[in-house]
């Protein structure tokens, strides 16, 4: 079998992961190639046509602001945006947004066709190649491809494509198994074939692979739907953008609509359960703790007489609604009997069923913090695959995983993220060192600095690494130095300028705060709960002048507010991250030997050996590791290296 000619980098799989990975490695200057089962389906939201929400957005913008594309997409599809919890403190605070699920493809499909030096390659991926201990590229076979109504599928002979790197983005389709009611049958989406060799190969190389599962509602008819008995969602107006690089939402704005279960809805699911493939063994993965099914909420909480239904538009031009909470896999005439039990669905017909789908993953101790896999170099596992849930967990390793693969065929320094730095950080750190036996999900209680990893201030944090790695271009980055330089000028102004008590006590009065006696500085009254920036913003100055010296965009006097009135937290957060960060910063060395330490018990070695942790603080994290052994461990490295010098 003849080689093609070869790619520096190749990427297996076309979803979230996949398409950030490619885009990467290409926009860092190498040859690219991403395979996928089927170009129609490249950046499809298989599961809710939505992006962000709680924690999630943080991975987002985190994204968004070291160079990658997700944010710039979901704005170009986006149909509503709303930012969430913002009763609550900015630590908190996400943006969701409702996407035009085939404005996504649609738009990430362009995006990979405009990129330069990636290739889209639509074959199936038998085998992975190697040599030693080392990635060598890949085997594949064409897939049926019809040329027309009726018209004859074309296949010519399998494929050797040569990579220096690989990276594996597969979601769902590792033996992916979909179950609708009783009924099985292999698919890695519906209507898209598996992949079954490929993860074969993976575990005759030798990885410990795992069985998960996760699933989708029923999608409904629009015109069977009664939405003047629900309760109308609005977005936010103006919509607040997911991208730092997006000015102005273009597409028409759409509600959702909300509804609830009730005691018949949660009738007919108990006595469906005989026909759940989840209540009766035949499905064996482990599925997603945090976003059960429908019948899972009706059996664990019984005391609950009805659970929310949010009704989502899949498009602007689309006759189809998701169903977001009533996620099952019950026999399809359940399912029409359960949706027809809710207020406002009486009458609603089911375009496509729900379903639970089973797929392989491998478990994700077995890589490095660059993603690495630990015992095939050059070998790169992203998204589902790892143990992950969602489009933005899958996006933000994607990102990882290409940006590295590409920094190792340069021979530079990998990219990684603290815990301190990025939710991307506590991500992959929890992935490589705690490991996962059910799909992972990001919380903002993950985080254990949350109110520095803010989703306001990603590009604060992240935008000068992505200039860095040379995906943030120098226009970006100059508008970026603008921005911090004027929230660090108005932060100091608003320190110096102060006003009289008979200037400021009206306004106090008025919104309810405690007078002042002497004269008092703006950074002061800023500080207040009630006191907004707007205003403070036309106060005169001394007898004269006005606050406001120049118009600041909402951006740098949102920074600004924040800034100023939780200096005190952010500041005692950022001490704990710098005693952190030393820790973090006390090299394990590669290839530590860890059998033979007096004090470190059989199961610890076993747990250190399994992860080899980079340093002293993620063997910290490694569950079962204690303090009286990171202690021992610490003493047995400063001897090593002594013995070395």
């Amino acid at each position: 079998m003849k080689p093609n000619s070869g790619y520096d980098i190749i990427v297996i799989g076309a979803g979230h992961a996949g398409c950030e990975a490619a885009l990467a490695s290409a926009r860092m200057g190498f040859d690219t190639a991403i395979f996928t089962m089927s170009l129609d389906s490249i950046g499809q939201m298989s599961c809710n046509p939505a992006v962000g929400g709680l924690a999630k957005s943080h991975l987002v913008k985190e994204i968004d602001a070291l160079g990658g594309e997700m944010a710039k997409i979901t704005d170009k599809a986006g149909i509503q945006f709303k930012v969430l919890n913002k009763s609550k403190g900015p630590a908190v605070w996400a943006t969701r947004v409702q996407a035009d699920r085939a404005l996504y493809r649609k738009h990430m499909r362009e995006a990979l066709e405009a990129q330069a030096r990636l290739d889209i390659k639509q074959e199936n991926v038998e085998e992975i190649l190697i040599d030693g201990d080392k990635i060598c590229g890949i085997k594949t076979t064409p897939l049926e491809s019809p040329l027309g109504k009726g018209g004859c599928r074309g296949v010519s002979g399998e494929q050797v494509y040569r990579a220096k790197a690989l990276i594996i983005a597969t979601g769902t389709f590792l033996n992916g198994l979909i179950h609708i009611g009783l009924e099985n049958f292999p698919a890695g989406r519906i209507g898209e074939p598996p992949s079954i060799n490929l993860s074969k190969s993976l575990h005759e190389i030798g990885f410990k692979i795992g069985r998960l599962k996760t699933g989708t509602p029923p999608r409904l008819e629009a015109r069977s739907i009664d939405f003047s008995v629900m309760e109308i969602q609005d977005g936010d107006v103006p919509p607040p953008p997911m991208s730092l690089f997006t000015k102005e939402i273009t597409n028409p704005q759409l509600p959702c609509y909300m509804t609830y279960t009730n005691a018949e809805t949660h009738k007919i699911i108990q006595e469906g359960l005989k026909f759940s493939p989840l209540y009766s063994g035949v499905i064996k993965g482990i599925g997603p703790r945090y976003c059960p099914s429908i019948e899972d909420k009706v059996v664990r909480f019984k005391d609950k007489i009805r659970h929310q239904i949010f009704l989502e538009p899949e498009g602007i031009d689309s006759d189809e609604y998701y169903a977001n909470g009533i996620s099952t896999s019950l026999p399809r005439e359940v399912q029409l009997k359960m949706v027809r039990s809710i207020k406002g669905l009486e009458k609603v017909e089911i375009r496509k069923s729900g379903y639970a789908i089973e797929y392989d993953f491998v478990y994700p101790t077995q890589l490095k913090p660059t993603l690495e896999t630990k015992a095939i170099e050059g070998l790169f596992l992203a998204g589902q695959i790892n143990g992950t849930s969602g489009y933005e967990e899958a996006a933000a390793q994607g990102f990882v995983a290409g940006t590295n693969a590409a920094l190792k065929l340069k021979n530079k320094e990998p990219f990684i993220l603290g815990r301190h730095e990025a939710y991307i950080g506590v991500l992959i750190d929890d992935l490589v060192t705690k490991g996962t036996k059910e799909p992972y999900r990001m919380f903002t209680s993950r985080a254990e600095y949350r109110l520095l990893l803010r989703q306001d201030n990603a590009d604060l944090r992240l935008l000068k690494k992505g200039h860095h790695l040379g995906l943030i271009n120098d226009e970006q980055y100059d508008a970026f130095l603008s921005k911090k330089e004027a929230v660090e000028k108005e932060l100091k102004r608003i320190k110096s300028m102060r006003v009289k008590p008979q200037v400021i006590n009206p306004v106090l009065e008025k919104l309810g705060g405690s007078t002042v006696r002497e004269d008092i500085s703006l950074y002061q009254l800023l500080k207040r709960p009630e006191i907004k920036y707007a205003d403070i913003s036309f106060l005169p100055i001394d007898g004269g002048g006005q606050v406001w010296g120049c118009n600041l965009s909402q951006d740098v006097v949102n920074q600004v507010e924040i800034q100023t009135k939780y200096t005190g937290y952010i500041n005692r957060q950022a001490e704990q991250a710098e005693k952190f960060k030393k820790v973090e910063e006390k090299i394990i060395p590669e290839g530590f030997v860890y059998r033979g330490i007096n004090g470190l018990s059989t199961e610890i070695v076993e747990k250190l050996e399994e992860v080899r942790p980079l340093n002293l603080g993620q063997a910290s994290r490694v569950p079962g590791v204690t303090p009286a052994a990171i202690s021992i461990l610490m003493i047995a490295v400063v001897r090593q290296r002594r013995k070395k010098f």
